[in-house]
């Protein structure tokens, strides 16, 4: 069964954009998080939305309105996550973020598991950034078209689930069928799409994490089953797991 994503939002993070201009769709939802404001401003993108405690930003602060929410610094979501849950509440399913690969190794990290998140949810995300693109696939499979691929430009799987069972690369210069992959072992590493060949990865149970060259043309993504939940609510909120260091 194929489940087709509903409306696009874009998101500029505060990181790197490696000399990228990042492409809008005519109907795209633009939400900047914290410092990705000053990105959208560079390129002259007015953001529908503005999300986040602002720490990042070196431009003008903006305006306190319906359009902007300053969160707290000692908050639990970091401000991407912020910036998806407002996309998703206006029906986005697709998210294409920029300026969130690179940088603070903690940030990529986290932005990786929130790719995660999305196709746990029936999403899809891409993080753009360095020639690259690192999206996910939970219990599905990405069906890339046949282009004229660049030798040596890099497609690597990863296990995000503990276990992801029937794992498939097919059309790919080294092909992978029906096998099994762990979070701790790495067995995806740098495969190469081929020239004027089409290619698919899937997964029949479990969440894969997948970089694919950003040349390449987008996958379509299929899913084998309808899914539920959502990103939550958007939380304004100080952490409560915050306590006085002791001592004081």
């Amino acid at each position: 069964m194929d489940f087709h994503d509903a409306r696009t939002c874009v998101i500029f993070g505060a990181g790197d954009y490696y000399d990228e201009t990042p492409a809008i769709p005519d109907d795209a939802f633009v939400v900047a998080a914290d410092g990705g404001l000053d990105h959208a401003r560079a390129f002259g993108i007015d953001a529908d939305f503005v999300v986040g405690d602002f720490d990042s930003i070196t431009g003008d602060r903006p305006t306190q309105n319906d359009r902007t929410i300053a969160l707290p610094s000692e908050k639990d979501d970091p401000d991407l996550l912020s910036a998806l849950k407002i996309g998703w509440l206006r029906g986005a399913r697709t998210f294409h973020i920029y300026g969130a690969l690179g940088g603070r190794i903690d940030h990529t990290i986290s932005n990786i598991q929130l790719m995660a998140l999305l196709a746990d949810r029936g999403a899809t995300g891409y993080l753009h950034g360095d020639g690259s693109i690192v999206t996910a696939i939970c219990d599905g499979a990405l069906d890339f078209p046949a282009d004229d691929a660049v030798a040596g430009r890099m497609v690597s799987v990863f296990s995000h689930s503990d276990i992801s069972t029937g794992v498939s690369e097919t059309g790919l210069k080294y092909e992978l069928h029906h096998a099994d992959m762990s979070s701790t072992r790495v067995n995806g590493l740098s495969n190469e799409f081929l020239a004027g060949r089409p290619s698919r990865i899937t997964v029949e149970h479990g969440t894969l994490i997948v970089t694919f060259p950003i040349e390449a043309p987008l996958p379509h993504v299929a899913r084998w089953h309808g899914f539920s939940g959502d990103l939550g609510a958007l939380d304004t909120d100080v952490s409560s797991a915050l306590v006085e260091p002791s001592g004081r």
